[in-house]
């Protein structure tokens, strides 16, 4: 009997160290948002994290530095630069589209490159388990310099930490499929590209942000303060607004607005 209750006992704890690893987030599922608690930091991307939250730093163009508690560094869109920081993360992420998007090589010392097409027209899938951070992705279409578009040939990438759900548009090139928007599933912060030429026209990627309704939009892959603020206008009537002047954002799930909002971060390479 004894034996038994050790045995279950080491279960229990085994049960208990697992969920501290990460949070359980809720894709699939949408969470009540408690309003009115301020979720902006100014904090340094060197500082240390509370505990359920997650920091999202605005690096250049689509790359964005997303850090757990534990220590995780993820980086989407890796171009190879990241700043003079010495700094190797755990995981990046990248797309082909153009080069401002993805390196060829990569630092080898980078445990985890997860690059978002596979063979030509045949998607790739990713399901990275790091403990304190999953990273998965569903692929989209992409324009093609051959065909015109070469099917699967993006990855949205999400990223789920700390109980939060984080999209990575990528270089998105169509409204996303009703299958592809399900295994999305409720994204807590997207980084969406608003350049409005290259990727979606703005319009259309209103409905997308306007569909996924999540809790934070950041907008990304601008190219001038005409092209965001005309993305601004769009989505002002349905999400608030919000220029904190800030390159990092701090979450937690406890403390997304109420109402959905746009954060316009400033993009800042990482320096020591």
């Amino acid at each position: 009997m004894a034996r038994v209750f050790i045995s279950l006992l080491f279960v229990c704890l085994a049960g208990a160290a697992w969920a501290q690893d990460r949070r359980p987030s809720h894709c699939i599922a949408i969470a009540d948002a408690a309003p009115g608690i301020a979720y902006l930091s100014k904090a340094s991307w060197r500082d240390p994290l509370p505990e359920h939250s997650v920091r999202l730093h605005y690096i250049a163009h689509a790359s964005f530095l997303i850090q757990t508690p534990g220590g995780l560094n993820a980086v989407t869109d890796y171009t190879g630069f990241l700043g003079t920081a010495g700094l190797v993360p755990d995981v990046v992420t990248m797309n082909h589209a153009h080069d401002t998007h993805w390196t060829a090589t990569p630092d080898p010392a980078i445990p985890h490159v997860l690059k978002g097409w596979g063979n030509y027209g045949e998607g790739i899938e990713h399901h990275l388990d790091l403990g304190e951070m999953l990273v998965r992705n569903v692929s989209t279409d992409i324009r093609s310099a051959f065909t015109g578009a070469e099917a699967r040939g993006n990855s949205i990438f999400v990223f789920e930490a700390a109980g939060l759900c984080i999209g990575h548009l990528g270089h998105l090139h169509h409204i996303p499929t009703d299958e592809q928007f399900a295994a999305l599933g409720r994204l807590d912060v997207v980084m969406a590209p608003v350049d409005g030429g290259l990727t979606l026209p703005l319009p259309e990627m209103v409905r997308v942000i306007e569909r996924l309704r999540s809790s934070v939009v950041i907008p990304m892959h601008w190219f001038s303060g005409y092209s965001l603020n005309r993305f601004l206008e769009d989505i002002a009537g349905s999400f608030a607004v919000e220029r904190p002047g800030t390159s990092s954002l701090t979450l937690s799930l406890r403390d997304l607005p109420s109402r959905p909002t746009v954060v316009v971060l400033k993009p800042r390479y990482l320096i020591d």
